[in-house]
């Protein structure tokens, strides 16, 4: 078994006297994809912002890469992020946008933001401003964002959310070019079909609570068997 990159302990997060995640423990791996299913509000946004450090546990660890949000670090470092609907500047082309924010860790140039939007099937020389993307096209641009920096995790939630299915088609193949690199890859997705062709594990949440979906017993199952 290969060490962890994240591993969450007995996480819990309340607001006030409701309770977000109730003592969640996983661990999640290199070259893997894990799917996280659930429906609104079960939790699943709640846990990828505590994994990212946006937000902190009420009580239990997250350590990310050997560093311990809030203790060692106040936010995960070599993280790629889609959480919720991408924000980007309206007023600005993709490739602006892309090189404000590269701006911010300043690690990469030109050359891999162009990259990184070629991968996703955007133009890095279109004019074309933001605000007059679809949201489709938002939603690739979201997508390059998160790999620019080759990060060696990617959190996406709904990652296919407003793509054809060509750029459906498009994201699966990216995301599954990621993990032969050794990436790991949770993402959520209240698309069945994107669970079953690209998750090696999945994990079903339910208010606050983490479990193993049915899917994933049966295979072990059949691995023990």
């Amino acid at each position: 078994m290969m060490e962890s990159i994240i591993k969450v302990d007995k996480v819990i997060k309340k607001f006030g006297s409701d309770i977000a995640l109730g003592n969640v423990s996983v661990e999640f791996e290199r070259g893997k994809i894990y799917g996280i299913v659930g429906r609104n509000g079960s939790g699943k946004t709640v846990l990828f912002k505590t994994i990212t450090g946006f937000l902190k546990p009420s009580s239990g660890r997250v350590i990310v890469d050997g560093k311990e949000i809030g203790k060692d670090t106040d936010f995960a470092d070599n993280i790629g992020i889609i959480i919720e609907t991408p924000g980007f500047l309206s007023s600005y082309s993709g490739y602006k946008n892309l090189e404000y924010l590269a701006s911010i860790k300043n690690i990469i140039g030109k050359k891999e933001i162009k990259k990184s939007m070629e991968r996703v099937g955007l133009d890095a020389d279109s004019k074309k401003k933001v605000g007059k993307y679809s949201l489709g096209m938002r939603q690739r641009l979201g997508i390059a964002q998160a790999i620019m920096e080759n990060p060696d995790i990617l959190i996406l939630d709904e990652p296919m959310n407003g793509l054809d299915n060509q750029g459906v088609e498009d994201v699966r193949e990216i995301l599954l070019n990621l993990k032969e690199e050794g990436k790991a890859i949770i993402l959520a997705s209240h698309n069945k079909e994107d669970i079953e062709v690209l998750c090696d594990e999945v994990y079903e949440m339910d208010h606050g609570k983490l479990t193993v979906s049915d899917r994933q017993l049966k295979n072990r199952r059949r691995q023990l068997n």
